[in-house]
C-alpha cells in the first residue's frame, strides 16, 4: 500500500461529459406523512412558516449521505424549519441533482465534489454556492484475494469504478498514474483496464468474475467484502489526517438570495443531525439504514452496514482544502480546464450557526465569497 501522501493529484470531468442518469423516483418527508400516486410524501409542516412555503432537499441513497437520511427521517430539518415544507428527492447521479438544481426542481443538495466544482465551474460562479460539508472518506479499492495480493498486481486486471468522471473513478485514475502505469481517461484502457460500473450492477459483475475489483464508496465496498473481496486500499491513507470531502451541501444561488433564512434553517438542522449521528452512532446507523430500506425497498445486512459505517464520518467542515487539491490536480493531470472556483464556498450561514453553538468557524481555503 502506497504510503501516506500531503497532496494527491486528483481530477474531475466537466458535468457535459458524464451520462445524465434518471432521478430517481423517490421523495420522502417527515411528520404528518401521506403517500400520493408518484411515491412522493407530503410533509404536514407545524409551526411558523420561513420565507418559503417549500424547500426541496436532494441527496443519494448513500451512507456517506447520512446526514441527509438521518436528518429527513428523523425530522430534525423539518423541526428547524417550522412550517416551512421539507420536501427530499433522491437522485442516481451528481450530474442530474446539478440538472434539478439548475432547473430549480431543487434548492438544496447533498452531494460529491467532483459534481459540486462541475456545477459552479459551469455556471461560471453562477449556479451554486457549497454551503456546509457533510461526510469524509468512505471509499475502499477493494479486490479478489486470489488474483491480488498487492498493488503490483493490477496491472493487466479489470477494476470498476462508479462512473466516467465522477470522483472516484477520478481518484483511481490519479493512483494508476502515481504507478507509473498508463490509461486512456475516457476509454479506461491500459495498463489497468478501468471499467465503469454502476455501483448497483458492480457487486453481481465482481461475484461472476467479470472484475477483478472495484474502487468505490460506500456501502458499495463493503458489499463487495461480502462477496470474498478484500480491502487493498482505504482512501483516507491517501489523504493527509485522513480527511477528504466526499459530501458537500450545496446551495442554488438564486434560493441562498431570496430564502436566506431558510438556508439557514437547513444548515442548523444540518449541524443538530451531525451532532446527534456522532453522539449515537448506533441509532443513527439504524436510522439510516431504515432510510435507505424506504428508498430501496430492503435494508443493509449487519455484515455490511457496521463496516461501511465505520468508514466515514460527518462533519460540518467543508474540508475545503481538499476539495482545492482536487481541482488543481484535474488541471494538472489535463482534465478539467482551469476553473475559477473563487466563491464556490458561501460559509457565513455555517459559521454564523457554529457561532451561536460556541464552536468555531470553518474555513474556505480562500475560496469564500468576498
Amino acid at each position: 500500500m502506497p504510503a501516506p501522501r500531503s497532496t494527491l493529484r486528483r481530477g474531475l470531468v466537466a458535468v457535459a461529459a458524464l451520462p445524465l442518469l434518471a432521478l430517481a423516483a423517490t421523495a420522502c418527508g417527515y411528520g404528518s406523512q401521506a403517500e400520493d400516486g408518484a411515491g412522493r410524501t407530503k410533509v404536514a409542516a407545524t409551526g411558523k412558516k420561513l420565507s418559503a412555503d417549500t424547500v426541496r432537499i436532494g441527496y443519494f441513497p448513500n451512507l456517506t449521505h447520512a446526514t441527509a437520511l438521518v436528518g429527513i427521517r428523523e425530522g430534525t430539518f423539518q423541526k428547524e424549519l417550522g412550517g416551512t415544507r421539507v420536501e427530499s428527492t433522491a437522485f442516481n447521479a451528481g450530474p442530474s441533482e446539478i440538472e434539478a438544481l439548475n432547473a430549480g426542481s431543487i434548492d438544496i443538495g447533498f452531494i460529491g465534489p467532483s459534481p459540486s466544482i462541475n456545477g459552479y465551474a459551469k455556471s461560471q460562479g453562477k449556479g451554486l454556492r457549497i454551503i456546509s460539508g457533510s461526510a469524509s472518506g468512505g471509499v475502499k479499492l477493494v479486490v479478489d484475494p486470489d488474483r491480488i495480493k498487492t498493488p503490483d498486481d493490477l496491472k493487466g486486471k479489470r477494476i470498476a469504478t462508479p462512473q466516467l468522471g465522477n470522483t472516484q473513478d477520478v481518484a483511481f485514475l490519479d493512483w494508476i498514474a502515481e504507478q507509473g502505469w498508463e490509461v486512456d481517461s475516457q476509454s479506461g484502457k491500459g495498463d489497468v483496464s478501468v471499467v465503469r460500473s454502476d455501483n448497483k450492477v458492480t457487486p453481481g459483475a465482481y461475484k461472476s468474475g467479470d472484475l477483478d475489483g472495484a474502487w468505490v464508496p460506500e456501502p458499495t465496498a463493503s458489499q463487495l467484502v461480502s462477496e470474498g473481496a478484500q480491502v487493498l486500499l482505504d482512501e483516507r491513507d491517501l489523504w493527509p489526517e485522513r480527511k477528504f470531502v466526499i459530501t458537500n451541501v450545496i446551495v442554488s444561488q438564486r434560493f441562498l438570495d431570496a430564502h436566506p433564512d431558510v438556508v439557514e434553517a437547513v444548515l442548523k438542522g444540518s449541524v443538530s443531525t451531525n451532532r446527534w449521528i456522532n453522539a449515537n452512532p448506533e441509532k443513527a446507523k439504524a436510522s439510516a439504514n431504515k432510510a435507505l430500506e424506504t428508498l430501496s425497498g430492503k435494508p443493509l445486512p449487519k455484515e455490511i452496514l457496521d463496516p461501511a459505517w465505520e468508514s466515514f464520518e460527518v462533519t460540518d467542515d467543508p474540508l475545503a482544502a481538499t476539495l482545492s487539491a482536487q481541482a488543481e490536480h484535474a488541471v494538472g493531470a489535463g482534465l478539467l480546464d482551469e476553473p475559477d472556483l473563487r466563491g464556490v464556498y458561501d460559509l457565513g450561514p455555517l459559521n454564523k450557526v457554529l457561532t451561536a453553538e460556541g464552536r468555531p468557524e470553518v474555513a474556505d481555503a480562500g475560496l469564500g465569497v468576498k
